[in-house]
């Protein structure tokens, strides 16, 4: 498997599904390459769903899709045992989180109790029911999508579980040229259907094992810690980094590497994910009205390169 002609395939075949946001997909990629889970935050109707629906069929991986609603409960996603009389015992039915991708869609419509349900799955990549442990497939991912907190019937999700998210994306409204595109052409889900798998679960094991190879030089380890030093310092944000946020930001730096064809992780690769992985980690220090993402900007111009 040549990896660069397949990476490179993988995002072309992304690219014709989500027209005009060629770095927000290349940022999807970097996550599942990372082994992590990735939090895509919009308003409704810019194709956040469609995106993950994308990832799944191109990565070929089972995929389980949850609607998350108010009245969901934790073990509407986990399974439940019920009782056969025919075996006179009770007999478990996994729930959708048994799936190598689990589309988490409006996760932040559900209860703080249904969220937190899938806590344990996100960080062990396991569930405990009713006493017993069971381990989910692998690879597993998270794929979760929601809507901006000032939007009705919506609940902050918890620290706890931001947290476990590698990356947040929003995509936006597309350019004029691509929305043109999305009007006259055809229909995106029918076009999701007709996605070809472009690797298997043992090539897509392999390529995270390459992302691990990615060379991170001292030098370039140092700006990473002084990036975590500068989180840390009350000037940027109320709270600085922990020391799992910043290998999480270089194992995707690599992945981000590694998509841009070299066996090196550079500063431009940092800096081009750095407010994608963080910036829903911190609450900034209230200056002029910045959110999260800029106020993580603004430091990166203030933190000199290596």
């Amino acid at each position: 498997m040549n990896a660069q002609h397949t990476l490179n395939a993988i995002l072309n075949q992304l690219n014709t599904v989500i027209v005009g946001k060629n770095a927000q997909i290349q940022d999807c990629v970097a996550c599942l390459l990372a082994g992590g889970h990735l939090l895509i935050e919009d308003v409704p109707g810019v194709g956040k769903t469609t995106l993950a629906h994308a990832l799944a069929r191109t990565f070929g991986l089972q995929f389980s899709r949850v609607q998350f609603t108010a009245d969901l409960m934790p073990g509407d996603l986990s399974g439940v045992s019920i009782y056969d009389r025919g075996k006179e015992e009770f007999v478990f039915h996994p729930g959708p989180v048994f799936a190598q991708i689990l589309l988490a869609d409006e996760i932040n419509r559900a209860s703080p109790k249904t969220q937190s349900a899938l806590l344990e799955a996100m960080e062990e990549k396991q569930v405990t029911i009713e006493g017993a442990t069971r381990p989910l497939p692998s690879p597993f991912f998270v794929i979760a999508t929601q809507n901006p907190h000032d939007q009705l019937g919506t609940y902050a999700l918890p620290e706890s579980q931001l947290d476990r998210f590698l990356m947040r994306i929003s995509l936006g409204y597309p350019d004029r040229v691509s929305e043109r595109s999305l009007l006259a052409g055809n229909d995106r889900r029918d076009m999701v259907d007709k996605l070809a798998s472009m690797v298997s679960t043992a090539d897509l094991l392999a390529l995270q094992n390459q992302v691990q190879q990615v060379h991170a030089a001292d030098s370039l380890l140092d700006y990473v810690q002084d990036l975590l030093a500068s989180t840390r310092s009350g000037k940027w944000f109320l709270q600085g980094l922990s020391p799992r946020a910043g290998i999480a930001l270089v194992r995707v730096a690599k992945a981000q590497a590694l998509l841009s064809g070299r066996d090196y992780v550079a500063p431009d690769d940092v800096q081009a994910i750095l407010p994608q992985t963080i910036a829903h980690r911190m609450v900034p220090v209230g200056d002029a009205g910045r959110g999260s993402v800029e106020q993580v900007q603004a430091m990166v111009e203030a933190v000199p390169l290596p």
